[in-house]
């Protein structure tokens, strides 16, 4: 299972959310590419960067930071206002090795067919659940749709890889919601990152029990609760 640390960005700077709440901001450093450089240098083989502001304001904002940490040259991710196959072409087309699509999952099911067509493993969808129904625009809207029924649509256009948030436990250093987990990764039947509420190296082998492929891990890293490389080896045992 893999360890992925978390970029969240903010106003050009990394941040950390409650429960996706924008009130609750808490700044963890100036600059996001010396953010990624120290989880490279501790050993992380993938990141998942976010452009808040663009996932909030519907397109992206820090387009130069996310291509900056993309350029240093380890698997990065990202999502936030990607909603348009001409933003995802601009990201793929400036090194970033996958694009996570969030509120364009829900409104958009034939942009997403286009891109699962056309970029194939390139292409990650994001469920992010608030009580079990999924949310939009950087989580401050919340539809009628339950997680696991989109998922099914996403799957039948051709969604091969899913990041799945419980927006309750994000933030918050509790524990991942393993039930809701479980009943995710069944659904699908299609690889699965878990997301949301991390706390310690011991959740990380309760998650593998989950069959995720992966965790981002984010609050809890910044905070010094968890050491990356010690998270890393746990990881690999699973």
């Amino acid at each position: 299972m893999q360890v992925i640390p978390a970029v969240d960005i903010r106003g050009g700077r990394v941040v950390r959310l409650r429960q996706g709440d924008y009130g609750t901001e808490t700044v963890f450093d100036v600059d996001p590419v010396a953010a990624a450089r120290r989880w490279l240098a501790a050993g992380a083989e993938r990141l998942h960067v976010v452009d808040l502001d663009g996932a909030r304001g519907g397109t992206p904002a820090n387009f130069a930071a996310v291509t900056e940490i993309a350029a240093l040259g380890t698997s990065t991710q990202v999502g936030g206002g990607i909603r348009s196959a001409e933003t995802a072409a601009r990201y793929l087309d400036a090194g970033l090795d996958r694009i996570v699509l969030g509120t364009a999952a829900v409104r958009d099911i034939a942009l997403v067919k286009v891109l699962c067509r056309d970029h194939g493993e390139a292409i990650v969808l994001s469920i992010d659940a608030r009580a079990g129904l999924v949310a939009t625009d950087g989580w401050t809207k919340t539809s009628t749709i339950p997680a696991e029924e989109l998922a099914g649509m996403l799957v039948d256009s051709g969604a091969r890889r899913f990041v799945y948030t419980d927006i309750a436990r994000d933030g918050t250093l509790t524990e991942p919601n393993y039930d809701a987990l479980r009943r995710f990764v069944a659904a699908v039947d299609r690889p699965v990152i878990a997301s949301g509420g991390v706390a310690t190296v011991e959740q990380i082998p309760l998650l593998a029990l989950t069959d995720v492929e992966g965790v981002i891990v984010g609050r809890a890293l910044y905070d010094g609760r968890i050491d990356l490389m010690a998270a890393m080896m746990v990881a690999v045992q699973c």
